[in-house]
């Protein structure tokens, strides 16, 4: 049984992955500077950081239309026995309800709302392209995804400073003030689809990050090893090195991947940011 695998560009996986497995990515769209651009093709998240630094406003971001899901799964329905679409969380962006409308008119295109966001819906995407090439059949895999994987991905972040945030108007400018004084690092979790503030870390970014992977990880058995993503933006190579170090500090994994964020994350957290993401059991 030929399956197609399909994802929105939030899943943050890197090129490698998207063609080893020959997952197809639907991209958002990014508005920067009054143009708007499709992400990942023609904006990339150095282009945003560029902007912002330059004195422009942030970069804004829109769903995947149901005019452009409908126009791909018409092609791939015909050739393929079923499509499998991997949404951003619905509570993030509207992809998945338009991603939904789209497949209405076609039995054999699935859409799984993955309830995550960058690396996160990226295990989603993996796990499923994993058990296509395996021969299960799409509906099996829609339910093994929305039954064992999406409930049990672990996706957090840890955030620099918070420019970024405050310009967006996510936290206000004395608690960024406040923060960044303080030496404060917040760790941004995704729980049930959405984000929360998790524990604050302080002092340098590097310690921080030393002390965000070890309290993800350390002496944990509910751990699936098979692999674990870091995803960021554009942290300096130093940041990447402590994080790979802390986590095979205290636990094995099969896989460590580093993936970079596209412009959804890179937009609303900034240049340095870092996560560690993988699945519980």
């Amino acid at each position: 049984m030929a399956i197609k695998i399909t994802s929105d560009s939030t899943c943050d996986l890197a090129k490698e992955l998207l063609e080893k497995h020959d997952i197809e990515l639907f991209p958002l769209y990014i508005t920067l500077g009054g143009k708007t651009l499709r992400d990942g093709v023609e904006i990339t998240p150095d282009d945003i950081f560029a902007h912002v630094a330059a004195g422009g406003a942030l970069a804004s971001t829109a769903a995947v239309t149901p005019n452009d899901y409908e126009t791909r799964f018409a092609q791939l329905s015909r050739e393929y026995d079923a499509v499998i679409h991997i949404n951003i969380s619905s509570d993030f962006s509207a992809c998945h309800q338009n991603a939904r409308i789209a497949a209405e008119n076609y039995k054999n295109v699935f859409v799984v709302d993955s309830r995550n966001l960058s690396s996160g819906h990226g295990h989603v995407v993996v796990e499923a392209a994993l058990r296509a090439e395996a021969g299960m059949k799409a509906e099996d895999i829609v339910k093994e995804l929305e039954t064992d994987i999406v409930p049990n991905v672990d996706a957090s972040f840890i955030i620099d400073r918070l420019d970024y945030m405050a310009k967006g108007g996510r936290c206000s400018t004395v608690t960024m003030l406040g923060a960044n004084v303080l030496q404060l690092k917040p760790c941004i979790e995704v729980v049930d689809g959405k984000m929360r503030v998790g524990t604050k870390y302080r002092g340098s970014f590097e310690k921080c990050i030393q002390k965000y992977v070890k309290d993800r990880l350390e002496g944990r058995e509910d751990i699936r090893n098979h692999r674990i993503f870091i995803t960021h933006p554009h942290c300096p190579e130093g940041d990447v090195e402590t994080a790979w170090e802390a986590i095979e500090k205290y636990q094995s994994f099969d896989e460590i991947i580093e993936t970079h964020a596209g412009c959804t994350v890179s937009s609303h957290c900034g240049p340095r940011t870092l996560g560690v993401l993988f699945i519980r059991k």
